[in-house]
């Protein structure tokens, strides 16, 4: 990691890393899975997304909303920069409204099937009024300081109608996902991890 980029971690993830025999394993993952800027298999994802999950808060207001709109609704606008433009909706502004008082936000970006995908992107927003066809409506820009791909060995083929297959079996055990092996990680899994050689 480099030193003037804050870790994604703060005491409380680290304390749990720490009681389950993680940290080895958070620490590699930030190193050799976060990255600096989008790639081009990022901007793939969220130029062709259909939708994502927005997550924001404020104070006692949490909120985690779906977005969607046609491929294309979100654009990446530079190596660290995002945005949308918010859609007709309840008229509740519960996302835009925990951004206008605290900019931090989470999306969640994936895709479903074989071919699996899931991305995180944490960052701060900022909140533009622009013009469109049906009046003015918010555009939201999000300046990224977390671009985290993720294992997505969970997410279902909801086309194919079939679970995960990585999905626990009966004892627990699930088919071992492929960044367990790759050099930097397999000796930083915790020690009572299955998958563990």
């Amino acid at each position: 990691m480099p030193p003037d980029r804050p870790s994604m971690f703060h005491d409380g993830h680290r304390e749990l890393q720490d009681r389950y025999d993680g940290r080895r394993l958070a620490d590699a993952l930030e190193t050799y899975r976060r990255l600096d800027q989008f790639g081009p298999d990022e901007v793939a994802l969220i130029e062709g997304a259909e939708f994502f999950f927005l997550a924001t808060a404020h104070g006692r207001s949490v909120d985690c909303s779906f977005k969607g709109g046609a491929p294309g609704f979100v654009s990446v606008t530079g190596p660290t920069t995002l945005e949308w433009t918010d859609t007709d909706g309840n008229s509740q502004y519960r996302s835009l409204g925990n951004i206008l008082k605290s900019p931090r936000a989470g999306l969640l970006f994936i895709r479903f099937g074989p071919e699996a995908q899931r991305l995180r992107v944490n960052g701060n927003c900022t909140l533009a009024e622009v013009e469109t066809p049906l009046g003015p409506k918010l555009r939201v820009t999000l300046e990224a300081d977390e671009i985290f791909p993720n294992c997505p060995r969970y997410i279902p083929d909801l086309a194919g109608g079939a679970p995960s297959p990585y999905l626990p079996d009966e004892t627990g055990m699930g088919k071992k996902p492929w960044w367990k092996d790759l050099e930097p990680l397999r000796d930083a899994l915790p020690e009572n991890d299955p998958h563990r050689d």
